[in-house]
């Protein structure tokens, strides 16, 4: 389970320290920064799938997803004694994002490259990537460190040199994951990759959820739910099927789902309610009903993630519909750390209630992104091994 997220100098976020549980909402009024801690948090899941420049490249360059104020903001600017200013700057202008976990931590420092008639002069370069044991970096703890195109990998008291001519657009997880050379940063790499992420479920008219699709056995439902029905069968099959049932009848009281198996090997899905004479097919549904199911079949999964995030489940649910939809997550968190990012108040508040939730609500004064409330004590402890 993570136990700290780090970020620094990320579009709103300047600097944010949280500590993380195995439930957590993070929550906020609109443009408080919500979407930007989800966004680095999926880019940093990025990294280990050899994707984190081109993602940068679709966010507009390295250059834009750069805190847009002040390199320090000060007690004076905060108070409005003094308006808000900049100044020369003290530090290189890095892009940092890390976590730590219950076991080893990682974190990556992003930079701009040196000017040069290239092409790709604007292309962001890895400047540090670090793997360390214990909850915060510390030189003592460091276990695998990367410094430009040079890695070394910790054998006892000295230092093994692992690779010396890394690219530097590319994460060290895609070139020197080798589980006998380096076995923590394989073992970083695959547990970042089992992270999972849903937002954005397709329920427009046209969507493949809604339409029989060739079915295979899926433990895992697409991101966009284009293997629906797939899903569903799969955990009647090897999954919790009374659990599917329940959740099912939860929201929609007398109702059942099933799946049609068509005998060119499609599958579809049969919805029946209460009153009806016939089932309804995917075609008919309406977004919300569809929307829940979806969501029933990504958090009822066979196999469990390490880390779950659901960035506004609530999207096109009927109000009535976010306790059920609160209690498929309270389930899912029983078996996968748990992400919430929601500005649902019923949502939030139902969730609020577990004794485990992490309740994160977030505050944009002066333009930067902070929780609000958060103290020093408050704060875990946290090191970027490039400062």
């Amino acid at each position: 389970m993570l136990t700290t997220l780090s970020i620094n100098n990320y579009r709103s976020i300047l600097q944010l320290t949280m500590p993380l549980g195995s439930l957590n909402v993070i929550t906020g009024p609109n443009g408080s920064g919500k979407s930007n801690l989800y966004r680095a948090l999926r880019l940093l899941a990025e990294t280990a799938q050899g994707g984190v420049v081109n993602s940068l490249a679709g966010e507009g360059g390295l250059g834009s997803t750069f805190w847009a104020g002040p390199e320090k903001i000060s007690r004076r600017m905060r108070t409005g004694e003094i308006p808000v200013q900049g100044g020369p700057r003290r530090d290189a202008v890095r892009l940092r994002l890390g976590f730590s976990s219950e076991d080893f931590g990682y974190a990556i420092s992003l930079g701009l490259p040196k000017p040069s008639p290239s092409a790709f002069a604007l292309d962001p370069e890895i400047k540090r990537e670090c793997i360390w044991a214990g909850p915060f970096y510390r030189p003592a703890g460091l276990l695998v460190d990367r410094d430009g195109p040079m890695v070394r990998v910790r054998d006892g008291r000295s230092w093994n040199v692992a690779a010396q001519n890394l690219s530097l657009f590319t994460s060290m997880f895609d070139q020197l994951a080798d589980p006998g050379a380096a076995p923590e940063v394989f073992r970083v790499r695959e547990t970042i990759r089992n992270w999972r992420f849903y937002d954005h479920f397709r329920t427009d008219r046209d969507a493949p959820a809604r339409k029989p699709q060739l079915g295979t056995r899926t433990p895992v439902l697409h991101h966009d739910g284009r293997d629906l029905a797939a899903a569903v069968q799969t955990i009647r099959e090897i999954g919790d099927s009374e659990a599917l049932d329940a959740a099912i009848s939860d929201a929609f009281p007398g109702a059942r789902l099933d799946v049609r198996l068509h005998e060119d090997g499609r599958f579809s899905l049969l919805f029946y309610q209460e009153g009806l004479l016939r089932p309804l097919t995917g075609a008919e549904l309406s977004d919300g009903t569809l929307r829940y199911i979806l969501w029933v079949a990504a958090l009822l999964t066979p196999r469990p993630p390490s880390l779950m995030v659901l960035n506004e489940p609530e999207t096109s649910l009927h109000p009535d519909l976010l306790p059920a939809l609160a209690r498929l997550i309270l389930r899912a968190s029983e078996h996968s750390q748990v992400w919430v990012v929601s500005h649902a108040s019923r949502l939030v508040a139902a969730l609020n209630e577990h004794p485990e939730c992490n309740a994160v609500q977030l505050e944009k004064p002066l333009g930067q992104t902070e929780i609000i409330g958060q103290g020093i004590l408050d704060t875990p402890a946290w090191h970027w091994a490039d400062k």
